[in-house]
């Protein structure tokens, strides 16, 4: 049975709220995206010692005190149909917790062919339809679950809301969460996480004239976008009717392959999200048979932390959600990984040179709420809007004492991606030296056994590409 509280239910108010704002515009966005599938962050810890269920609440009362924006609810006006975060004074959230049977019953139910039980949770909090309705109600940012699994063994997940938490947000929650959970969850020798104010949008602190475009550049490119992604190739469409959910497939490489594949990159001058967008092309092209000749074109998305572009630069663990995202095609065919790779690095960075990441910003972002009112504007209705996303930069962790203070075995963020957004989405991990990718597809829009031959092809592709007799440097 669950215990400790209900994190479904809402806090009774202990005040009015102390803060409200409107949402900007990429906020926005998220806010329709949401309902549809696409934008549930999750936070994932594998425990091998049990959790106390106070400590846990103290530690995330503690951060929902140092980022306000985390104890926000979003407020939806009907009649406007415009939304608010409303910040109460406390905070609110109340740990769920699951004994043994009830957390089997939920296993049974959604596995997927994975017998992994962390991995099928991890599926059930991305598809858990807690914000599938603003109204009548307001709903809160961050919710959190502790499941009891067999063998002694303790899953935690954080379910929060995009528009209030991007990737990077989402990462140093984790670390001061597990900083504060070493201790009594209230911040004894972590040391000063700091307390922000309700975050602004971003929009509000991109530096001025940044994004500007005049009024017929804009038209132009809204246009270009929209007829450009009538000539994109996608990944095969298994299921295209059926109800979607998100799943994980995990893209894993061991230190000596992660080291390789890092130092071809640096050697190159290119980042590791230009060669996992290569082979996630050059997966999809091999997986068609097509002829050597007939070359298909791809869209790559490329979500930039903009946190240090703003005016002014925000701290690298402010809460909020602060992504920008570069659209980039490619026509692709033989080549070899490395020569894609530079191909989509370099028009990565010819398009930030540019500014796109924020004169873009806004056509993207009509873009994406007009695909969400209008699926049939995409193939097959499949929401599709691009074969694959990366991130600029992947998190690196080293998570040894993590395992020793409070038996961290695992851990995986994400983000559901099943509404709107691309086939793959790639959430890139360096831990401990070793490469790990939580990789999340819309399911049966891709079944599971499309999706995990197409990720065995790309760590295929970038081990093989690392190999001495493929590591020569073009001139």
């Amino acid at each position: 049975m669950a215990q400790n509280g209900d994190n479904e239910a809402q806090s009774p108010e202990a005040s009015e709220p102390t803060e409200s704002r409107p949402v900007g515009g990429t906020e926005f966005s998220w806010c329709k995206a949401v309902p549809l599938g696409t934008g549930v962050t999750v936070l994932g810890l594998l425990l091998s010692k049990r959790p106390e269920i106070p400590v846990l609440q103290n530690a995330l009362h503690n951060l929902q005190n140092s980022h306000p924006i985390l104890r926000s609810k979003i407020h939806l006006d009907p009649s406007t149909n415009t939304f608010h975060f409303l910040t109460p004074a406390s905070p609110n959230v109340q740990v769920q917790h699951f004994d043994l049977a009830s957390t089997a019953t939920i296993v049974q139910a959604h596995s997927n062919g994975d017998h992994d039980p962390f991995h099928t949770l991890l599926e059930d909090q991305m598809n858990h339809d807690t914000w599938h309705d603003y109204a009548p109600r307001d709903l809160d940012v961050l919710y959190a679950s502790v499941f009891t699994l067999p063998h002694d063994r303790f899953a935690v997940f954080l379910r929060l809301h995009t528009a209030a938490c991007d990737r990077a947000a989402a990462v140093a929650l984790l670390l001061d969460l597990l900083r504060l959970f070493s201790g009594d969850g209230t911040g004894d020798g972590t040391g000063d996480i700091g307390e922000e104010k309700v975050s602004s949008a971003m929009e509000d602190l991109i530096p001025e004239g940044k994004m500007h475009k005049p009024f017929w550049a804009r038209g132009l490119d809204v246009l270009g976008y929209s007829l450009n992604a009538f000539r994109f190739s996608n990944l095969n469409f298994v299921d295209a009717a059926s109800l979607r959910r998100s799943r994980i497939v995990r893209l894993q490489l061991n230190e000596e392959e992660t080291k390789n594949l890092l130092a071809g990159c640096k050697a190159r001058g290119i980042k590791l999200c230009g060669a996992l967008a290569a082979a996630g092309m050059m997966a999809s092209w091999t997986s068609k048979g097509l002829p050597n000749y007939q070359r298909e074109k791809y869209a790559v998305v490329t979500l930039v932390d903009c946190r240090s572009l703003l005016d002014p630069v925000l701290p690298s663990n402010y809460a909020g959600f602060y992504h920008s995202a570069i659209l980039n095609t490619h026509d692709v065919g033989e080549e070899t990984l490395w020569e894609l790779a530079k191909k989509s690095y370099t028009s990565f960075v010819n398009a930030m040179n540019y500014n796109k990441h924020f004169t873009d910003m806004s056509d993207l972002n009509y873009l994406m709420c007009k695909a969400i009112e209008n699926p049939g504007l995409t193939p097959s209705s499949s929401l599709r809007t691009a074969l694959i996303s990366v991130f600029e930069d992947p998190v690196v962790v080293d998570s040894g004492e993590m395992h020793g203070e409070i038996g961290v075995e695992d851990f995986v963020g994400c983000a559901s991606a099943h509404g709107v957004g691309p086939s793959i989405a790639v959430f890139d991990t360096i831990r401990n030296g070793m490469l790990d990718c939580a990789c999340i597809y819309p399911s049966p829009l891709h079944s599971r056994e499309q999706i995990q031959g197409l990720i065995d092809h790309m760590k295929r592709i970038l081990v093989e590409g690392c190999s001495s007799e493929n590591q020569q440097i073009e001139p």
